[in-house]
């Protein structure tokens, strides 16, 4: 019976120092190839997460504004809502959207002189003749919306122009506190 030789010094047995080193190479080899694999789509998903809910924060705050913004609704709000607002004369003008499950609504703000206020309302099928003195046609809720208020130097005209679903109704007010150059607001209601 033959036993097993034991080594005679402690290196004896061991890998020499040249396997060691090709070992230690390709596992770090190993590690950068799993680092670069795993790591690197990983941390390009979380810069994208992090972009995609900022521009969704960005949105929210957009449409979750209250007030009126600056400036003309777009040409397909304006079609939408059947807000012609004239485009030669009109000034100072504003608007802000609200939609939901029943009803959509465009509020609309805007000065213009009398001339392009018989175009506007000759455009939506009506006429100055029709606005009523001292008729404040947009309910209080709607002015609460948009923080319209009423009461300064008038007088206020209004009218109500009704159409057949699915046209919007458009309630108006005018302020002709300056007969040269009177102040429309506009709210026109959609239902689907």
């Amino acid at each position: 019976m033959t036993v097993p030789r034991q080594p005679s010094s402690p290196d004896e047995g061991q890998h020499p120092p040249d396997n060691r080193r090709r070992v230690i190479r390709r596992r770090a080899l190993t590690l950068l190839t799993i680092v670069l694999l795993i790591g690197v789509p990983a941390g390009y998903l979380v810069i994208s997460a992090d972009q995609s809910r900022s521009s969704g924060k960005d949105k929210e705050a957009k449409y979750s504004a209250t007030g009126l913004t600056i400036g003309w609704p777009s040409k397909v709000q304006r079609r939408l809502y059947q807000v012609p607002v004239p485009v030669s004369s009109a000034k100072g003008v504003a608007y802000y959207e609200t939609n939901n499950l029943r009803t959509s609504r465009l509020y609309v703000r805007f000065r213009t002189t009398d001339a392009g206020l018989d175009k506007f309302l000759k455009t939506i099928g009506t006429s100055s003749s029709k606005l009523k003195k001292d008729e404040l046609t947009i309910s209080a809720r709607n002015q609460k919306v948009v923080g319209w208020v009423f009461n300064g130097p008038g007088p206020y005209w209004g009218l109500t122009h009704k159409q057949k679903n699915p046209e919007p109704t458009l309630d108006i007010v005018v302020n002709r506190a300056n007969p040269a150059k009177p102040f429309v607001y506009v709210v026109s209601t959609t239902t689907p």
